[in-house]
């Protein structure tokens, strides 16, 4: 089976204390010039990034043969075909699964895919992440600039507390599913509310919906890979929650001059469209905001559409193209900030709105702490074992 032992490849910084040991199941389809890395988010395998692989290889069977891989990128420049691999982070699938949470983290996972594209031979790659993905690939790109050839975001946040969904009835009920999910059948129940809109879900292909259709899928991929371990799944928790893109990083990613394309679906419950639009415009002008009809699993939901965008994207790179000409975001003036933030200072409705957003935080702070409590004590009971009392003397 195709590993990377990401340990056995040394980075720039001489850095390996946190890819001890870890190794990397991945993938690769087609053949041809151009390289593409997918990097999947949270509780996500390979396969999660199967209609995109379809779409850019033309194939969904592996290669298989790791042995010639290496040699594939010594290929001419020309021609358009494309070699796609996708792989499992370190904590899912058939990857390593570090035991400590601290070594869950961005930078670490994106140390990891580059150690990937070392072992492959890949000098550069179009890079594109998916939510959890798209920040380790934001990550990457900052790391090794110029090494990637264009970098897709999709259903991207800024990590940290833009982690956390809105607020309402439907994402406090997945949340308690999703901690109360024992078994494939519940998992594969709240996974998807969680990724896609309950339009889609509802749509009739046949004489079944699309719920009925992708239930049995979920479960049986549920299935046959397992469920998430409890450490692979905590630590990549905390790789989303400690994530941050600091101006400086932002920044090199910017002056590197290649492509970006931040791709979301509106009706994301988990992703907000909202933190993925401020994203784009901090890598102004490099970037460009696809904003399709769809929930958090939008690569799958509109895959013609999502397919169609990453196509583009690698042309643009190819053609080099100006990045003015790419972007469909203008750049807002710092006199024009000002005046807002100046208005909105003035503004009885931004007072409003400010308490509402810290109110918001501050209940999904203390709903996250009952229902963890609930949790533990529910196990806590579990685990007592019943007294036997003898006879009372009399």
């Amino acid at each position: 089976m195709p590993f990377c032992n990401a340990s056995s490849h040394q980075n720039k910084d001489g850095d390996e204390s946190n890819n001890n040991g870890t190794k990397i199941f991945y993938r690769t389809y087609g053949h041809g010039p151009v390289k593409v890395l997918l990097i999947i988010g949270l509780a996500g395998t390979h396969e999660s990034w199967g209609p995109q692989i379809k779409g850019l290889a033309g194939t969904v069977t592996p290669n298989d043969d790791e042995s010639t891989s290496g040699d594939r990128s010594n290929e001419s420049d020309d021609g358009d075909g494309v070699e796609v691999c996708a792989f499992d982070n370190r904590g899912m699938g058939r990857s390593s699964v570090p035991t400590k949470k601290s070594e869950y983290t961005t930078r670490n996972m994106a140390k990891d895919a580059i150690a990937l594209m070392d072992h492959l031979g890949w000098e550069k790659a179009h890079v594109f992440g998916h939510s959890m993905g798209a920040m380790i690939a934001c990550k990457l790109a900052a790391m090794v600039p110029d090494r990637v050839l264009s970098l897709a975001l999709l259903n991207v946040t800024g990590g940290g507390y833009e982690c956390i969904p809105k607020l309402d009835r439907k994402t406090m009920s997945i949340a308690i599913r999703f901690l109360r999910a024992k078994s494939p059948e519940q998992r594969a129940a709240v996974d998807l509310d969680t990724h896609y809109s309950q339009e889609y879900l509802e749509e009739y292909v046949g004489d079944e919906t699309r719920r009925s259709v992708l239930y049995q899928q979920y479960v049986q991929g549920i299935s046959s890979t397992g469920m998430q371990s409890r450490h692979g799944f905590d630590g990549q928790i905390n790789a989303c929650w400690t994530h941050k893109m600091s101006r400086t990083e932002l920044e090199s990613i910017r002056a590197s001059g290649f492509p970006i394309s931040v791709i979301h679906g509106r009706y994301d419950v988990i992703a907000q469209l909202y933190h993925a639009k401020k994203l784009a415009e901090k890598l102004h002008p490099s970037a460009r905001m696809v904003e399709l009809h769809g929930g958090h699993l939008v690569s799958h939901e509109r895959t013609e559409e999502v397919n169609t965008a990453l196509l583009e994207l690698i042309r643009a790179s190819k053609s080099k193209i100006s990045l003015h000409e790419w972007t469909n975001l203008h750049k807002k003036s710092k006199v024009c900030k000002a005046t807002r933030i100046s208005f909105y200072k003035t503004s009885s409705l931004s007072f409003m709105v400010d308490t509402v957003e810290k109110l918001h935080l501050f209940l999904l702070y203390f709903f996250g702490l009952f229902v963890l409590a609930f949790e533990h004590a529910r196990r806590a009971m579990r685990s007592l074992k019943p007294v036997r009392v003898g006879s009372a003397l009399t």
